[in-house]
């Protein structure tokens, strides 16, 4: 089952303190970023956030899934509605990966 656009939009403006948050279509479901880094997904209208080791060890708890059939384990975020949690969790997934490399610029033939 697809995620909605509604659920989608409701994530994102609860993720909204934690910096500039944008979502793309990818394969019938959402990715999500936070200030051009990839840090998770929308799939059948859960969120799942990128594992990364220090929100690993300040949420031991968090249950982890695959987003979809042969992915990764992600952190599976049930607890939409703490806004001030979300983003904290947002940022400091954020800090531990690769920030976006630049684009070359096309060259003119």
């Amino acid at each position: 089952m697809a995620s909605t656009l509604e659920f989608v939009t409701y994530v994102t403006d609860q993720l909204n303190g934690a910096g500039t948050i944008t979502f793309k279509r990818m394969f019938g479901e959402y990715g999500l970023y936070c200030d051009q880094v990839f840090f998770g997904v929308i799939c059948d209208d859960q969120l799942f956030i990128k594992i990364t080791p220090p929100v690993a060890e300040s949420m031991p708890d968090c249950p982890k899934a695959p987003p979809y059939a042969g992915a990764k384990e992600s952190f599976l975020i049930e607890d939409l509605d703490d806004r001030e949690k979300l983003g904290q969790i947002v940022r400091m997934t954020c800090e531990h990966l690769p920030k976006p490399k630049p684009r070359k610029p096309k060259k003119e033939n």
